[in-house]
């Protein structure tokens, strides 16, 4: 009789959180979907999807997520499974580990860089921090 939608991963998956220019946050934020940055955050980011970080988008803190794409300014450590891509103006000042890297030319990176699967990143990561430890 009432045909109602009821929601399915597919409709919830899809949804994103923005976090428009004008906004700062201080703390950590986690998300399970995408996340679009306009504003300011002064914390770290944890997502298990695409974080884009838009071109007034600032982050005083590490990124951790799935996939990134980064046009604003970083300040803190990036790591990221998939793809990261430093477009346009972006300024990345930190450490980036990530699976794929794609830099445009015009772009500003301050830092060092791993790729390959994470499985390697890991396993580098507990290797320089046993070299470090003697």
């Amino acid at each position: 009789m009432f045909n109602k939608e009821k929601p399915t991963n597919e409709r919830i998956n899809a949804s994103a959180t923005l976090i428009s220019q004008g906004t700062t946050l201080k703390g950590d934020v986690s998300s399970d979907t995408d996340l679009r940055i306009d504003g300011t955050i002064h914390g770290n980011i944890s997502c298990t999807a695409k974080i884009i970080i838009g071109p007034t988008g600032f982050i005083e803190g590490n990124i951790d997520g799935q996939q990134a794409d980064i046009t604003g300014k970083v300040h803190g450590n990036i790591t990221v499974q998939d793809m990261l891509q430093l477009r346009g103006d972006c300024n990345v000042q930190g450490n980036i580990s990530s699976g794929k890297l794609q830099i445009e030319p015009t772009a500003i990176f301050n830092g060092k860089c791993q790729m390959g699967s994470v499985a390697n990143i890991v396993q580098m990561s507990s290797n320089e921090l046993q070299a470090e430890a003697q």
